[in-house]
């Protein structure tokens, strides 16, 4: 999931995991095989390698310098962790379908104020056929490029719903979660919980700056919600997240002053739908990397759960009727004036 793509390249390219490199063991041949009486001087270090010898000599560490690095890490993008130089043509001979080129934009802004691109779906097959999925079918790619694009814009719609509440402050995200989620949605105008329009006049929209996939690695929520469900099967059973993911997001306040948030994603699968179409469940949330976060986390779920645990539904229904019941009197009292 999230296999967007960035085309400018990075300054110092890192990556989040630690990534395999080659054999570097050099041929027997070489002197480094063969310890050494003494380090030879920089005197009697012969100015050119004889024909036939070994080609490794070793290096002077006061004059040389280190050389630029070649290896996988610098070939990854830093922004999506995927390589630049992954190409939009077939790699392999085996492939027996052939698979459309084009990439699709989407609605997530990156830091620049372009938008993001999903990859094609050829793109995505060499990807894939990368990490070592060497069994996938190539006439299921396109539908599985489909369903990646919906997810990432399930997960933006998500985490624009959480700048909402929180962009302004904690008193602000609190006077809007109050009310519990459905009367926050109706605060913020949000008739479509997954509309991604900014509507903020003053405050600039978040921008998602970078990502990373970690599948291996679990949250500790996720770890929680499988403990619980382990102990309480029928109420909390589930199966643990297919997919991880953190993602990086600019948050910038009315006076222009910006930080980076940090947010996780947890992908899950549900029960396929009757007529066979997969059904999935995105778990968006803030990174708990301070304070701030915890407290948003907190003041979303917290106002939610008093608001329902409390009744606040029921009052909201019985505040409801009696206001209807107050207009309709009102309406007879009128009525009989008119008709005397």
């Amino acid at each position: 999931m999230g296999w967007f793509w960035a085309d400018s390249a990075p300054a110092a390219p890192v990556a989040p995991h630690p990534m395999p490199r080659g054999d570097a063991t050099p041929p027997p041949s070489c002197p480094m095989h063969n310890k050494l009486p003494h380090r030879p001087s920089k005197a009697s270090t012969p100015d050119a390698v004889p024909a036939g010898a070994c080609p490794y000599v070793p290096p002077d560490s006061s004059t040389s310098a280190a050389p630029p690095q070649q290896g996988l890490l610098s070939r990854l993008n830093p922004l999506n962790n995927m390589p630049f130089d992954l190409s939009n043509k077939r790699e392999t001979p085996h492939q027996t379908h052939d698979l459309p080129l084009t990439r699709e934009p989407s609605t997530i802004p990156k830091g620049d104020g372009s938008l993001w691109e999903y990859p094609s779906p050829q793109q995505m097959y060499n990807a894939m056929l990368r990490k070592g999925y060497t069994d996938t079918p190539a006439d299921a790619v396109e539908s599985m490029v489909a369903v990646h694009n919906f997810l990432n814009e399930g997960a933006w719609a998500e985490i624009v719903g959480w700048e909402r509440r929180f962009a302004r402050g904690l008193v602000e995200g609190y006077r809007v979660c109050k009310r519990g989620e459905e009367n926050a949605n109706i605060a913020l105008g949000m008739q479509d919980p997954l509309d991604t329009r900014w509507t903020e006049k003053n405050i600039p929209a978040p921008k998602l700056l970078r990502f990373t996939g970690r599948p291996g690695e679990a949250t500790p929520k996720s770890q929680m919600l499988q403990l619980l469900g382990w102990a309480w099967p029928s109420k909390f059973g589930t199966p643990p997240p297919f997919d991880r993911h953190d993602w990086f997001v600019q948050r910038c306040d009315a006076a222009g002053n910006c930080e980076e948030v940090r947010y996780v994603i947890d992908y899950y699968e549900g029960e396929p739908e009757p007529t066979g179409e997969p059904v999935f469940y995105l778990d968006v949330r803030p990174a708990i990397d301070g304070p701030r976060a915890a407290a948003e986390r907190l003041v979303r779920w917290g106002t939610d759960t008093w608001w329902t645990a409390s009744g606040g539904v029921v009052r909201e229904v019985r505040k409801a009727e009696e206001a209807r019941k107050k207009a309709e009197e009102e309406r007879e009292r009128t009525m009989r004036k008119y008709n005397s």
